[in-house]
């Protein structure tokens, strides 16, 4: 059995998400002084978390994030940060760096509704998902090499004093639906604990074809509409994989929080992305 934590989390504030502005791909903004403000407190929040990968999306924003995060944590400060531009944004082609509200005339006048709708040069759902599943493909396989290693090192014999606890450090069970117990009550191992920084249409996406291609457990108080709807800047969600046997094919997934966004209380401002991204 190889089991990893992957920690997703979209990236801070911009101008531009203030201001209601897709940047897709083609707008490379920084975060905004209140961006950095919610990536001190999201990496406040996962201060205690021991990662042993972290990914980012090649694009400013996410970068930015990513770095404070892991400037903020009390284990992996020099973790190297590994930049993937397939945790880009969806690209919106001729809509990038245009008003929100320019996207929905778009769908309007061609007669479909956003999300849906691709403006001209920009990418369907469909070829997101895919950027998304190869990208989760490559993090099973992640997994799987490492728990190899370990075995053939010899290592599993003190997997036991060195292996990641589930519970060890993580904050999700003091704000969400608490994850379940081995059946002795006990806390099991990771053979991983990935953070990924990414984007809000990118992530719903990505969060969808778990529940929808891949069967994922959802916490018992999650909502449609956290589904339907785009994280927070800076909105942490959290993820158990199991794979059986090493089955990259058939990976068991269990959400044990979407979209949690307590540590932006007192950050002074909310931005919340319209379902439309």
């Amino acid at each position: 059995m190889v089991r990893f934590g992957l920690t997703v989390v979209r990236h801070g504030e911009t101008r531009y998400n203030k201001d209601k502005i897709l940047q897709g791909q083609g707008v490379d903004e920084p975060l905004s002084a209140t961006g950095f403000r919610q990536a001190d407190a999201a990496g406040l929040f996962l201060s205690n978390v021991k990662f042993t990968h972290v990914f980012s999306s090649d694009l400013l924003r996410a970068k930015q994030t990513a770095a404070t995060i892991l400037g903020k944590n009390n284990f992996c400060k020099d973790l190297e940060i590994k930049y993937d531009a397939r945790l880009r944004e969806r690209k919106y082609g001729v809509a990038e760096g245009r008003p929100l509200t320019d996207l929905k005339a778009m769908a309007k006048a061609a007669g479909e509704q956003c999300p849906s709708f691709t403006p001209s040069g920009g990418e369907t759902l469909d070829e997101v998902r895919e950027r998304a599943k190869d990208f989760f493909d490559f993090l099973c396989r992640l997994a799987v090499e490492l728990e190899q290693k370990e075995q053939d090192v010899g290592a599993a014999a003190s997997r036991s004093s060195e292996a990641l606890g589930e519970h060890s450090g993580f904050p999700w069970t003091n704000h969400c639906s608490e994850t379940e117990l081995s059946s002795d009550g006990a806390s099991q191992t990771l053979d991983a604990n990935i953070l990924v920084v990414s984007h809000g249409a990118y992530m719903r996406n990505w969060i969808g074809y778990f529940v929808s291609d891949l069967n994922c457990t959802l916490p018992t108080d999650s909502t449609k509409s956290q589904l339907s709807s785009v994280s927070p800047n800076t909105g942490v969600s959290h993820f158990i994989v199991k794979l059986e046997n090493g089955n990259v094919l058939k990976p068991e997934i269990t959400c044990v929080c979407l979209n949690q966004d307590s540590h932006l209380v007192n950050v002074g401002a909310e931005c919340v992305a319209p379902k439309v991204f």
